[in-house]
């Protein structure tokens, strides 16, 4: 949440200590800031983040079920449309310049349902502003083109047994981390992403930063803890106790 301090909103921070013991104690930091909750939070946390945060990373969640919901729709009438705008227009034109000069790594789920065209329109930004920019797109998630297999496998509902519906607007995959941090290992300077767990925003560039492995559960059940208190204008100071 963020404070009002003499009129003034103020983060709040937040410290995570993960430790791997070694006979050599040396601390490596990883600051990963968040400026969204969902879509329409407040635009103040993002600029608050990137000017006073002295940040490593930068993360954006805009989906729930019923954004996915107001995307598709969108989609289905306009094929350009279908991803957050709100990312575009509030936070990467106003603070582009900024985020490239400070080398702070953006990823956000901005993508929705349509994560391509996302990337497209930031890339236009980017070029227009005379920034040069990686921008990754993270594609997987959407299960439409699988509906018939999917259907003719007999999947049915976990909870209630139902069959799948006879008509789906939509339907997506959670992406975890790890295709996100890969993104990061090949050198993206920001990464769009379509519906992709919450966690996997602040999580991937833990995994990147510090090489986790898929079986190093401590390690990751720690970065899911930092990401678990998400909330805007926060950010996390997330060390590793590692070798020299």
């Amino acid at each position: 949440m963020l404070r009002r301090l003499r009129g003034q909103l103020q983060p709040k921070v937040v410290s995570f200590y993960l430790r791997r013991f070694t006979t050599a104690r040396v601390y490596q930091s990883c600051r990963v800031g968040c400026a969204s909750g969902f879509w329409g939070d407040t635009m103040c946390a993002a600029p608050q983040l990137v000017r006073h945060g002295n940040i490593d990373y930068l993360a954006f969640d805009y989906l729930s079920e019923i954004t996915m919901s107001l995307l598709t729709a969108a989609k289905q009438k306009n094929p350009e449309f279908g991803y957050t705008p709100d990312f575009i227009h509030y936070v990467m034109t106003p603070l582009l310049a900024e985020i490239k000069q400070k080398n702070i790594k953006v990823l956000a789920n901005a993508g929705g349902v349509n994560p391509h065209q996302c990337a497209k329109v930031l890339a236009q930004l980017a070029a227009e502003k005379g920034v040069e920019l990686n921008i990754a797109v993270v594609e997987g998630d959407d299960l439409m083109p699988k509906v018939k297999e999917l259907r003719d496998s007999g999947i049915t509902s976990m909870d209630s047994q139902a069959c799948m519906p006879s008509a789906i607007q939509s339907m997506n995959a959670y992406l975890g981390a790890y295709p996100l941090a890969r993104c990061l290992d090949h050198g993206a300077d920001v990464v769009i992403s379509g519906r992709c767990v919450d966690s996997a925003l602040v999580l991937a560039p833990l995994i990147h930063e510090y090489g986790w492995r898929p079986t190093d559960y401590d390690q990751l059940a720690n970065g899911r803890s930092s990401s678990g208190m998400w909330s805007p204008g926060h950010w996390w100071n997330i060390h590793r106790l590692g070798s020299s």
